[in-house]
């Protein structure tokens, strides 16, 4: 285990937690801080540090000073390096925020070159010639295609980065990484002295994320998907801690992501308990069916196929529903919330008051049980659209684990 602390900055609150699971699973101890901690906050003996921001699809100028200001507080507390969080489908515009927020963390960092990294073979994503693939499947031609706020239509990663930043975007091929550490580092060291500011770099196995890795070792700054980030610590490793103690009680599942996956999850989740689907105005009738059905495991669900989805407006709208619902299915008693989507995630733990978080043991990979250290024990599962198993959610409302 390094005795350095590392310090994360993720764009989303999913996203947040599939870093801080990687990392927990490579041997290291984790605190997870939603939103930006404040100035007096402790930081309890750990490895890592990551602080979940909700800046993926907010003006590029807000996510910039929001990811400094971590970037900033991650190092009065003892980061020596530091990891920028985006999503292994790259969600993003043109208009930013990954090529905007790495400049800016680059140049507070004093790199003069960044590692662009989203892969995560384990989850389907690899990036084979600059392209991202999402299983066999290019960016452009998966689901990913359809998303309401960061629709990817273009699977090139150079060129998508390209569009977001003035430095200029080389790629790190394939057989270069195949070759080793050794001449991924002679590679990235000719690309930064040809002026590349960012290097978007082939992997497909686990292997080759470790070997990017390795070789970025002295590197003070990452930027990637949970993939590379987990392979920065021990693979050998094996958690202090194999289960999560969850509270007790029913559950309750709510569901703003439109992802394949989510829907898929949310159809298998009606045929196991009482579920109620949200339309634009009906929040009252929402909170009086929660009111009804207090005591038992239930989902609350705005998920709905490309065809029967609104604009970004509703899907705000939905958000700000899911998160009342949130707020409200505590005050009934409820201890266990399985939220599935990066923005809905984002809005029920700000509404919840849930400021940071010990990472426990995975339902799913790449999403674990996040338990609160303030307040009353909650048990939050925050699952990113794209993730998890079609039993998920009835398993995680359950209680259950893998």
């Amino acid at each position: 285990m390094s005795r350095e602390r590392l310090g994360v900055i993720a764009d989303d609150y999913t996203g947040a937690t599939d870093v801080a699971a990687a990392l927990r699973r490579s041997g290291m101890r984790v605190v997870l801080h939603f939103g930006l901690p404040g100035a007096g906050a402790a930081v309890p003996d750990c490895d890592a540090v990551v602080i979940a921001l909700k800046t993926r699809t907010i003006p590029p100028v807000q996510a910039v000073e929001q990811s400094l200001r971590a970037q900033r507080l991650l190092v009065e507390r003892g980061a020596t390096r530091l990891y920028f969080k985006y999503c292994s489908t790259f969600d993003s515009t043109d208009e930013g925020n990954i090529g905007a927020v790495a400049d800016a963390l680059a140049e507070a960092a004093g790199e003069g070159l960044t590692i662009v990294c989203p892969a995560s073979p384990e989850h389907g994503r690899t990036v084979y010639q600059g392209h991202l693939f999402v299983g066999d499947r290019l960016l452009s031609e998966s689901s990913m295609r359809h998303h309401p706020l960061t629709p990817m239509t273009d699977p090139d990663l150079v060129r998508v980065l390209g569009r977001q930043t003035e430095h200029p975007v080389a790629a790190l091929p394939l057989p270069v990484v195949r070759r080793g550490v050794e001449a991924v580092r002679l590679e990235l060291d000719q690309l930064h002295a040809a002026g590349f500011r960012h290097v978007v770099t082939d992997a497909v196995l686990d292997q080759d994320l470790a070997t990017i890795g390795r070789a970025c070792a002295d590197r003070r700054l990452l930027t990637g998907g949970s993939g590379l980030a987990g392979a920065l610590g021990d693979p050998g490793a094996r958690p202090d801690a194999a289960e999560a103690d969850l509270p007790g009680g029913p559950g309750i599942v709510l569901a703003g992501s439109c992802s394949t996956t989510t829907l898929g999850q949310v159809a298998r989740a009606r045929e196991d308990m009482p579920s109620f689907r949200l339309r634009i105005g009906a929040e009252a009738e929402a909170m009086a069916w929660l009111r009804d059905h207090a005591g038992q495991t239930v989902m609350l669900y705005a998920s709905a196929p490309p065809e029967e989805r609104g604009g970004p407006g509703e899907a705000e709208a939905f958000e700000r529903t899911l998160a009342a619902l949130g707020e409200r299915a505590v005050e009934l008693g409820y201890r266990r919330l399985v939220v599935a989507g990066g923005e809905t995630s984002g809005a029920v733990v700000r509404a919840l008051g849930v400021e940071s978080v010990e990472v426990a043991a995975e339902a799913d990979r790449g999403v674990p049980w996040c338990l609160s250290t303030t307040g009353p024990r909650i048990a939050l599962l925050l699952k990113s659209g794209n993730f998890g198993t079609r039993d998920l959610l009835s398993r995680a409302a359950g209680g259950g684990l893998r």
